[in-house]
C-alpha cells in the first residue's frame, strides 16, 4: 500500500480551526498524483500524449478533524471496477496515533483526445502496485 506523508498548513483551516472539508480533496488528489509518479505513471506526459485521467466521482466519509500543524499520511490503493473504470481507495490517518481521519473512494477513467473512455495499460499496471 502506497503511503504519502503531509502536514496541515494554517491557511487550510476554517473559522473552527480545523481543516476545511474541501481541503481533504486536495490532500487526496496530491497523494494520488504522487502514487502515480512513484509507479512510473507521469500524469503530465499522459496528458501530452492525449490520454487524460479523469475523476468521475468522489466519495468522502469524514471521521475526525485535522488541525493546524497536524502531521498525517494518506494511503492509496487501486481497484479495477470494470474494463475501463478504476477506483482509488484512500484513507487519511493522523500521524501520531494512526486514527482514521477520512476514508474516500475516487472513481476514475482514462479518456482519449476525443473525450471517449478507454482501457489504459497505465492504470492496469497500477493494480500490481
Amino acid at each position: 500500500m502506497f503511503t504519502y506523508t503531509m502536514r496541515v498548513r494554517d491557511y487550510e483551516c476554517d473559522l473552527q480551526k480545523v481543516v476545511n472539508n474541501s481541503v481533504y480533496q486536495n490532500y487526496l488528489e496530491h497523494a494520488r498524483h504522487e502514487f502515480l509518479l512513484a509507479n512510473g505513471v507521469d500524469f503530465a506526459a499522459l496528458a501530452h500524449a492525449g490520454i487524460n485521467l479523469m475523476v468521475l466521482r468522489v466519495e468522502i466519509d469524514y471521521k475526525k478533524p485535522l488541525k493546524s500543524q497536524d502531521d498525517f499520511y494518506v494511503t492509496v490503493a487501486v481497484q479495477k471496477l470494470s474494463r475501463i473504470q478504476y477506483a482509488f481507495v484512500q484513507n487519511i490517518y493522523h500521524q501520531t496515533d494512526n486514527r482514521l481521519i477520512v476514508s474516500a473512494k475516487t472513481l476514475g477513467v482514462a479518456v482519449n483526445e476525443q473525450g471517449r473512455p478507454m482501457a489504459s495499460p497505465h492504470l492496469e499496471s497500477l493494480l500490481q502496485a
